[in-house]
């Protein structure tokens, strides 16, 4: 689990987050900010595919 909240940590430093326990505690509010900054929408795919 502290390999899994190192790596979450050192990505929103590399994403510029000044403040990580604001950030933290933030996703940890609202988990699905987590998927969006990995880039993970829950859209539905307007094509069909």
């Amino acid at each position: 689990m502290a390999t899994i909240r190192n790596l979450a940590i050192g990505t929103l430093k590399t994403l510029g987050a000044d403040n990580i326990a604001k950030t933290t505690r933030a996703i940890r509010h609202e988990p699905e900010r987590a998927l969006a900054i990995l880039g993970i929408t829950n859209n539905p795919d307007t094509h069909g595919t």
